[in-house]
């Protein structure tokens, strides 16, 4: 024990340092879904909104590449499905409309 030079008491002990507060904890675990939501999730949930938004944009006569890499150009639309028709040979291949990835027609 340490005592004071003047009184025959002991000393009082030092007071334990506090660990991380769980209030700290929590807030910190908050930045990081904060920081996902901006640079991940915010991101891809536009780039999403602008495919669909294309999709349905799609008429009769534009040239789309579909997601295997199938160029074509837009013959029949009904619903869900679209036909088009792919090459100097009149094939024609019936996809569904969310395989459509790029419409390179040139927009006005």
């Amino acid at each position: 024990m340490i005592y004071n030079l003047l009184s025959t008491t002991p000393a009082p002990a030092a007071a334990p340092t506090p660990g991380p507060s769980i209030l700290m904890s929590l807030v910190s675990l908050g930045l990081v879904f904060v920081v996902f939501y901006l640079f991940l999730i915010r991101p891809q949930n536009k780039r999403d909104k602008e495919q669909q938004k294309m999709r349905q944009s799609i008429e009769v006569g534009n040239d789309v590449v579909t997601i295997g890499g199938i160029i074509g150009t837009v013959v029949s639309i009904k619903d869900d499905t679209i036909v088009i028709e792919t090459s100097g040979d009149r094939n024609k291949i019936r996809i569904q409309r969310w395989a459509i990835q790029q419409n390179t027609t040139p927009k006005e």
